[in-house]
């Protein structure tokens, strides 16, 4: 049961990285679906594990909630980040916020070499696909050195944690 509740995380957490690139938001349906698996997943282990995760999370959303308002980091990220550390134990929390800076840490050097490195994008023709739209509006984000998408390494960093257990 356990495994199933952290393989279907994995869904949502594509969702919010996919809406992220495309986007720069968050989806809060994405958020609350990863929150109610978390909570699902801690519950099963007990009330104790339960409560852990809960404090953790609300900890994690507190200190990224000041970070926002400085101007930091997004407040869906915030929310994104709060809701995952809900479905993990307070040292898997540790190593997720770890994996989660060490992807940031590979996207922003990415970025930095995509916008030093990237010819100007040729114009969009009206009939052009989704992906094609978002992969050249992506492309001129880079080149302007525009936000990351940092949901993204949020993502990863949850995924990593979920598919490889680092320890409860």
């Amino acid at each position: 049961m356990a495994g199933l509740l952290a393989t279907l995380t994995l869904v949502p957490l594509a969702v919010a990285a996919w809406r992220d690139v495309a986007a720069r938001l968050i989806p809060d349906q994405a958020t609350l679906c990863i929150a109610a698996l978390g909570i699902g997943l801690r519950a099963a282990e007990g009330l104790d594990a339960l409560l852990a995760s809960l404090a953790t999370a609300a900890a994690l959303f507190l200190l990224l909630a000041w970070a926002h308002a400085r101007g930091a980091i997004g407040g869906g990220d915030v929310k994104l980040a709060a809701a995952i550390a809900l479905g993990l134990p307070p040292l898997a929390t540790g190593h997720f916020l770890i994996l989660t800076a060490l992807a940031g840490g590979v996207l922003a050097a990415g970025y930095l070499l995509g916008a030093a490195l990237l010819p100007r994008p040729a114009p969009l023709r009206p009939s052009a696909g989704l992906l094609r739209r978002i992969l050249a509006v992506e492309h001129r984000r880079v080149r302007r050195k525009g936000p990351l998408p940092y949901g993204v390494a949020i993502a990863i960093g949850a995924a990593f944690v979920h598919l490889q257990p680092l320890g409860g």
